[in-house]
């Protein structure tokens, strides 16, 4: 144990923030109550802090001696429109909102992080970023383009995700990716409605539909090479109200992800191809709309060496390598402007252990002294005297 570690004590009123913070979730870019929740903290311990990044965003800033070295470190703060089920005393009280990816912790540990930092000695400056809508709303490019890191430049960017697939302890920080890039497409098929029992009058879009589903499935395994990382998933079909009617209008909608721009690229070039000539073949005529929303999540390795060096230090922590996940992360928009390293911290329960984004997940308290010290630690060693 270092000397900026944090306390059993201050681990229990951590808790108490992250249960708080639980219960009271708010949704991508309407995080004002989870904002001035942190402002307060921050100014409790003599943190200047400045909002206005990416509508309800703010940083917290903390300088000590001479240097110009500077690092920054990010926790997301939205929640997700999700009904929650867990059962935990401190449940959402807001119906269909809740913390389902562990970005309650996130905020807790950071604004413990800060908390201890303020009484650390080093020489340079740390920025703590609380960001806002990460979940599929570009938060962090929103903060990017408000001139986050023209106000607070860094030498470095860090951030961490709890990560229940992996045991407690385990922190993994690849040298490249980590998280794949996404995209979304909407298609609007436009055919003739007609009755059920005379489809020949018509131009049905829901036969259209079915086989563009069928041919976007092609798209990764004939298009893109074996060795290279692709998805396109069809996750929603709409279309039609009545039983013997042939609806006008049927709507596709899904996600893609990628690691490789060239394979983004074939994704939506094929995408165009298909859809389009499908649809002409069948007597319909479609519209996509295609909208690429984070780029991959691709770690410095010089950051990723320092971030394992950090952990491995730690006699609570084990460094292990894993695979990247093809799930998305808009830090990657941050990784885009400054080096640094988007790491995991494994969150595994015993027994049942429900997913990111379940509506019975809730995140696991056991892991909040690591993440904690992880963060202590990384300044320590990034600034040190």
């Amino acid at each position: 144990m270092t000397r900026h570690d944090i306390s059993p004590e201050r681990i229990e009123e951590t808790i108490r923030w992250r249960h708080h913070l639980h219960a009271h979730p708010e949704l991508a870019f309407e995080e004002r109550q989870t904002a001035a929740f942190i402002a307060g903290r921050l100014a409790e311990w003599g943190i200047a802090v400045k909002d206005g990044y990416g509508g309800t965003g703010l940083v917290g800033t903390l300088r000590r001696g001479t240097s110009n070295r500077s690092i920054a470190i990010r926790a997301d703060m939205d929640a997700l429109p999700i009904i929650e089920t867990s059962g935990a005393a401190y449940a959402s009280k807001t119906t269909g909102k809740m913390h389902a990816c562990g970005h309650d912790g996130h905020v807790a540990m950071l604004l413990a992080a800060a908390r201890q930092a303020s009484e650390m000695d080093f020489d340079g400056t740390v920025h703590f970023i609380f960001q806002p809508a990460e979940e599929a709303e570009g938060g962090a490019r929103v903060m990017v383009a408000d001139g986050l890191f023209r106000d607070f430049p860094a030498d470095a960017v860090y951030a961490l995700h709890n990560w229940p697939a992996l045991d407690v302890g385990s922190v993994v920080a690849r040298d490249d990716a980590m998280m794949a890039a996404f995209g979304v497409f909407e298609i609007t098929i436009t055919g003739r409605g007609a009755h059920g029992a005379m489809p020949h009058e018509g131009a049905d879009p829901l036969v259209a539909s079915a086989q563009i589903v069928t041919a976007l499935q092609t798209i990764a395994s004939r298009n893109v090479s074996p060795l290279e990382a692709a998805v396109v998933s069809v996750t929603q079909i709409h279309g039609g109200d009545a039983w013997n009617v042939i609806p006008e209008k049927a709507v596709i909608r899904g996600t893609t992800r990628w690691f490789d721009k060239a394979v983004g690229d074939t994704l939506e070039n094929r995408m165009r191809t298909l859809v389009s000539a499908l649809a002409e073949g069948l007597g319909c005529t479609a519209e996509l709309d295609y909208q690429r929303r984070y780029p991959a999540t691709i770690n410095d390795p010089a950051a990723a060496a320092l971030a394992r060096s950090v952990a491995a230090a730690d006699p609570a922590l084990t460094v292990i390598d894993a695979p990247p996940s093809m799930a998305a992360e808009d830090f990657a928009f941050m990784l885009d402007e400054r080096p640094g390293c988007y790491l995991w911290l494994g969150a595994r329960r015993e027994g049942v252990n429900p997913g990111l984004h379940s509506p019975h997940y809730d995140f696991n308290d056991a892991i909040i002294g690591q993440g904690v010290n992880l963060w202590t630690r990384l300044i320590a060693t990034s600034l040190g005297r």
